[in-house]
């Protein structure tokens, strides 16, 4: 795909291509037009912003469910000059009070001009002095197309996007118009995305693989899109594959534990069709292996092809796509002993077996997209290192963000010398990424790095455990020493509870070689995580500190 210069530019000309549909899947109901239908409906909303004072360089809040106004109120922003902030939607009714703050912080620090509010949400949001002036979404609809569309400007925001806040409190991404006019262009280019491509989605779009990799793509680009909620998946994760089979689906995304849920909903499935899938993106979160090999032995009877496998990297920091594989070639993995990647921090190869316990398995990420480039540097020095050597990730180029809104502290510290620094652990072997886990994380014992996705996933396997929601920290420990704690979701009797124990203190010990400080059993649903589904590992540490966690019963 060949592409104009700016984001209003891309979308005028998406627009115009015949044939090119928009199908919106909500509780059941399908809603499928066109893209030049869409475009209108934005244009005329667009101007709706604009008779409310809205000028290029505003940001305009939307809060609300994945729907057909929502989508086309942020490419009605965009059109019009205005940043979209779409605002996180709460994970957990109970948490209410929580989102409510959460939300009046975003729109405080982002400089919210406005905040449009879906009426299904309207009622659960007290207005207070603090906020914007507040409106109802569907009001901005029905109006008439007296678009006055901005100048070009390449460093207007089209995106103020926060981050999920796994490991740190949320900040806003700065995505100038250049920025996601870049990283669209390098992702289509390294996935190979042609008009035959019909982009499937669930992921909600707050999150950059929501909104950026999936939604922004298909409007800029004219893919044919399948847009449907996270609660449709969630409620029924067999609708994932069912609607890219009802719709050829090319294209998708999701984390580990959609890939889970979904495999889990294809034992029960029939009559489905997944060949036509070539890229089944695995992103958002650390790749589990075992979890991709379930889905794709699943999935064979159905026709998805092993290779449409696609262990990608990305961050809101780069708009959205950071390094891809090459397309159809299926997840390549890096089976390198573990004691070394601890202590030494090298990887160096072992054997082929993936059972071995001296081995970690580790998917191969790709090289970066078009525009970036990356290294891999000593976390304290900055020095790149050699491949094989583990390090800090950095990046940079074209889809790289200028920095945080309104924190120049957090911006200082995002960059070294004009790389991005990710915060993430990795190494390069043949010039592709490989991930190990995140910086903050990392529970750090007698010089080993021990990585707590390694014993979450582990854990998360075992009966009366609640795969997906684990968390594994280090705290401080005898002699000033750090240990492990593992706090795990049961969805057993109280009477369980004992060999539910038993069997995670063996486990922990078979993964790391260290018995856990401390063993928590919580409720269900009462570990924290993000908007986008992350756990919260140190929001999870402090409240177990405090005492705060929910103990099951």
């Amino acid at each position: 795909m060949s592409h104009p210069t700016s984001i209003v530019e891309r979308l005028v000309a998406a627009a115009d291509l015949p044939g090119r549909t928009a199908t919106f899947l909500t509780g059941g109901v399908v809603d499928q037009i066109t893209m030049a239908q869409l475009h209108d409906d934005a244009r005329r909303v667009a101007t709706a912003l604009q008779t409310r004072g809205v000028e290029p360089g505003d940001h305009v809040a939307l809060l609300g469910p994945t729907s057909r106004q929502l989508v086309t109120a942020i490419q009605a922003c965009w059109l019009a000059g205005a940043a979209s902030m779409v605002m996180p939607l709460p994970m957990r009714m109970g948490s209410l009070d929580e989102f409510i703050n959460q939300t009046r912080d975003r729109l405080v620090q982002g400089d919210a001009k406005l905040l449009f509010i879906d009426d299904a949400l309207a009622a659960f949001y007290a207005a207070s002095e603090a906020d914007p002036p507040i409106e109802p979404l569907g009001a901005l609809f029905g109006g008439a197309d007296n678009l006055q569309l901005p100048p070009t400007d390449p460093e207007r925001l089209v995106i103020l996007q926060y981050t999920s806040g796994s490991t740190s409190e949320p900040k806003g991404v700065m995505i100038p118009d250049r920025v996601l006019a870049a990283n669209i262009s390098g992702l289509t280019q390294a996935a190979n995305l042609t008009l035959d491509d019909v982009l499937v989605s669930w992921l909600p779009l707050y999150h950059d693989m929501g909104l950026v990799g999936i939604l922004g793509t298909s409007m800029t680009t004219g893919a044919d899109l399948v847009l449907a909620a996270p609660q449709d998946f969630m409620s029924h994760p067999g609708n994932w594959m069912q609607w890219i089979s009802d719709y050829g689906g090319t294209a998708t995304a999701g984390p580990n534990f959609a890939w889970v849920l979904a495999t889990r909903a294809l034992k029960r499935m029939q009559g489905l069709d997944l060949s036509r899938m070539r890229i089944m993106l695995s992103g958002a979160e650390p790749v589990d292996p075992v979890a991709v090999e379930n889905f794709v032995r699943e999935s064979a009877r159905f026709g998805f092809p092993s290779g449409a496998v696609f262990p990608a990297f990305g961050m809101a920091e780069v708009a959205i796509a950071g390094t891809f594989p090459a397309p159809m070639r299926g997840m390549v993995c890096d089976i390198v002993d573990r004691a070394r990647l601890e202590t030494d921090h090298v990887a160096s190869p072992i054997g082929e077996d993936p059972d071995d316990v001296r081995s970690r398995r580790l998917a191969r990420l790709g090289t970066c997209v078009p525009g970036l480039e990356m290294r891999i540097v000593g976390r304290e020095t900055g020095m790149p290192l050699a491949d094989r050597h583990v390090g800090e990730l950095e990046l940079r180029g074209t889809s790289v963000t200028p920095g945080y809104y309104k924190r120049p502290d957090a911006t200082a510290e995002l960059f070294r010398d004009g790389w991005l620094r990710t915060g993430d652990l990795g190494y390069l072997v043949e010039g592709e990424l490989v991930l190990c886990g995140r910086i903050k994380d990392i529970i750090i014992v007698g010089g080993r790095n021990v990585f707590p996705e390694d014993i979450e996933r582990a854990v998360g396997a075992l009966g009366g455990v609640r795969t997906g929601n684990v968390i594994a920290f280090g705290v401080e420990g005898y002699k000033g020493k750090e240990s492990v704690v593992v706090v795990a979701e049961v969805k057993a009797d109280s009477s369980e509870f004992d060999a539910i124990r038993h069997a995670i203190h063996e486990r922990v010990i078979e993964v790391c070689a260290l018995p856990p400080r401390d063993i928590i059993l919580v409720r269900a649903s009462t570990l924290p995580k993000t908007s986008s589904g992350k756990l919260q590992r140190s929001l999870c540490r402090e409240r177990y500190l405090n005492e705060l966690l929910e103990m099951a019963t």
